[in-house]
């Protein structure tokens, strides 16, 4: 059972789009101080909803990997590292 106070899932894209929204208002410098606590807040909020979004997206990818003969499991930090040492 949903409570009723309870916002719509908020896609991944469209959190990082009210992410940056929020931290142009804030490097703005033209927000009264409640106002930039209110959006800090909000913007800690994003960042966590962020980052269990992709948290989520890398065990789909390990589990991908794993599900595959003829590929092993390795960290997805791990081959972050190894693509950016090709580039």
């Amino acid at each position: 059972m949903k409570a009723e106070n309870q916002e719509p899932a908020m896609s991944f894209e469209e959190a990082m789009e009210k992410l940056e929204s929020i931290v142009d208002r804030l490097e703005g410098g033209d927000v009264p101080l409640e106002t930039a606590i209110d959006l800090f807040q909000e913007g800690m909020k994003l960042s966590q909803l962020c980052g269990g979004k992709l948290e989520q997206v890398e065990k789909r990818i390990e589990t991908l990997l794993e599900s595959g003969a003829e590929f092993q499991t390795q960290p997805f930090s791990a081959a972050q590292n190894d693509r950016e040492d090709v580039l």
